[in-house]
Parts: C-alpha cells; structure tokens; sequence
C-alpha cells in the first residue's frame, strides 16, 4: 500500500503499524513522535495503531546539538 512519508510517496507493507514503520526509519523511538494525517499518536498506541493506504503520516524525532 501506499502511503506519504514526511512528504514523499512510500510503499509499505499492508498491516504495517506506526512503531514498525518508526523503528524500521529511525532505528529507535526515543525522543520521536508520530502523526497520521494530522493527529498526534499517542506513544502507547504505536504497535496497534495499523496504517491504512493513502495516509499521510509525519514521523518527528529530536536531534540532540546546538
């Protein structure tokens, strides 16, 4: 399926949950956030929360630095 990833077009596999598709991304969930078309997840909803085709989804993760 497909959907739109921090702006750009991805394909991903059916059933895909929002944590999944961070860890799979980031390699980590630490310091990160998650919203799918405009709503934030909650952190505590990431591995059931399945994505569905068309989303759009923004994945925020914090870079330590100055």
């Amino acid at each position: 399926m497909r959907i739109e990833l921090n702006g750009q077009a991805r394909e991903i596999s059916s059933g895909t949950t929002v944590g999944a598709l961070l860890l799979a991304e980031t390699g980590s969930a630490r310091g990160s956030a998650a919203v799918v078309d405009g709503e934030v997840v909650p952190r505590s909803t990431w591995d059931s929360h399945e994505l569905r085709d068309g989303q759009v989804v923004e994945l925020i993760t914090a870079v330590q630095g100055g």
